[in-house]
């Protein structure tokens, strides 16, 4: 993929615990994610997918290596820096993180304050839950809807502010089928439409088909052997124009 890149990680290393209960769960990784293009990482439970998200989006104090975000070296950076960071960087974990006392719409809209006006932004929101599937869901707060709804209202939360970067924590996980081909049909086109760069961790293989590259992270390292690699086999989405 020829294009900017927006992650530049080298020789991270990263653990938890101290003395004997020191566990190191990164071990000298490399990666670089480039503007527009989908890298999927997958790996076992532990292998520490979900740390390395968290060190790119600035959520988690780097120990040791180099690690560049969107120009940003983020051993450098103070918390306000690292807010600002952030506010480029489009998040979906799997917990939603959605407030509860605000509806599904405003959830949205949350996400835009301070860039848009409040009425262009309640109309953003519904057309980004539109693209999801909830239009009907819109004024729903979050105890009424499904884990499954929860994760797309969150997903349409980190696209509508058209990020630089996507970090993405099994986005399809909770999702079933038709759910999971809306969400990762509107996480490629973010990609394609804006040239973000999206960096998606997964065990769902249902997700692999949007991807320019599938990484597996073995023992706190992205592997390069062949035996460790996986054939991306890309067919045109049913959901494409």
């Amino acid at each position: 993929m020829n294009g900017v890149p927006v992650i530049t990680a080298q020789n991270i290393s990263h653990a938890y615990g101290i003395g004997a209960e020191r566990r190191e769960v990164l071990r000298s990784l490399d990666l670089t994610v480039s503007t527009g293009e989908v890298v999927v990482l997958t790996g076992a439970s532990g292998a520490g997918k979900t740390t390395l998200l968290t060190l790119c989006g600035a959520l988690r104090s780097l120990q040791q290596g180099e690690l560049q975000v969107l120009g940003n070296d983020l051993r450098g950076l103070n918390r306000e820096q690292q807010r600002n960071l952030r506010s480029s960087i489009g998040f979906v974990f799997q917990s939603h993180n959605l407030l509860e006392a605000l509806t599904a719409g405003q959830n949205v809209v949350m996400s835009l304050l301070g860039r848009v006006p409040v009425e262009a932004a309640g109309e953003l929101a519904e057309a980004a839950l539109g693209a999801l599937g909830l239009s009907a869901r819109i004024d729903a707060f979050p105890e009424e809807l499904s884990g499954g709804e929860k994760q797309r209202v969150a997903v349409a939360r980190a696209l509508i502010r058209k990020p630089t970067l996507i970090l993405a924590d099994e986005p399809t996980a909770s999702l079933d089928d038709a759910s999971a081909a809306v969400v990762k049909e509107s996480i490629r086109q973010a990609a394609k439409s804006t040239a973000c760069a999206v960096l998606l961790v997964t065990h769902d293989a249902r997700v692999f088909d949007i991807a320019d590259r599938v990484l597996q992270l073995v023992e706190g390292t992205i592997m390069k052997s062949p035996e460790h690699s996986i054939p991306v086999r890309r067919r045109e989405s049913s959901l494409s124009p």
